[in-house]
């Protein structure tokens, strides 16, 4: 099994999750993970990811955090590898802290190293009005951008900062520089939307984006969280929200 293979339908669901250790050591589990990962049963699609010190994509790395995101074939693929896999036992044992949660595909737009990770149609709507979303976008920027792109980061970080109804944020990436993600978390799906397309300074980054074409290959989706575990950065950023 590679990182990404086929056999996925609209049942599949995804996860996310997000691991800090208590040192900045632990990056040698970047490489003993993938074998590991690639040998795990209903597995469909995963990224093994570093993160930023922003809420965004950043320069800044995080070498005690850690994320994977996954998708599987079927929810009892997801139960097996979390009670048995030596990936998540050593989560258990060596992570100061850890968040997982259950993610159910609402929309996918785009590719991932070129495979679709979430090829629709999928089972699962928006959810109930006010219900919290989750939303994952990435990225492979072309070198000639990489200046452009780091300069806007910034302010599209600062203005993430500023978003009530983001409830947390975590810039992640599969290699340095040029393939970049951020997974983000928001009260409902008008709050995204909000974001998306009523602020200024992130308005005119998307648009430089599309002239520029500042990425070679790219991917947004948005998911509905089913389940949380665990703490991010010191605390859940959807409790009391799944109730």
């Amino acid at each position: 099994m590679t990182e990404a293979t086929t056999g996925m339908t609209s049942e599949n669901i995804a996860s996310f999750h997000l691991i800090r250790y208590g040192t900045a050591r632990a990056m040698r589990y970047m490489a003993f993970d993938r074998p590991v990962l690639r040998a795990t049963a209903g597995l469909a699609f995963w990224r093994l990811m570093g993160t930023g010190r922003g809420r965004a994509m950043s320069l800044g790395a995080d070498l005690r955090r850690w994320a994977l995101f996954a998708v599987w074939r079927r929810e009892a693929d997801l139960e097996s590898f979390l009670a048995s896999s030596p990936v998540s036992a050593r989560w258990r044992r060596e992570a100061e802290e850890s968040w997982h949660v259950r993610l159910a595909p609402i929309v996918s737009r785009g590719g991932w190293g070129g495979v679709d990770p979430l090829p629709g149609p999928h089972a699962h709507p928006a959810g109930e009005p006010g219900g919290p979303v989750a939303v994952l976008t990435r990225a492979s920027i072309r070198p000639s951008r990489l200046v452009a792109f780091y300069r806007a980061v910034p302010d599209v970080d600062r203005l993430l900062a500023h978003q009530h109804d983001c409830l947390a944020s975590v810039g992640v990436g599969e290699w340095p520089l040029a393939r970049q993600a951020t997974f983000s978390l928001w009260r409902d799906a008008g709050a995204v939307r909000r974001f998306a397309y009523a602020q200024g300074e992130h308005t005119r980054v998307i648009e430089r984006v599309r002239a520029e074409r500042w990425y070679s290959e790219e991917l947004f989706a948005r998911f509905r969280p089913l389940a949380v575990e665990g703490t991010w950065n010191g605390h859940d950023p959807l409790k009391g929200t799944l109730d």
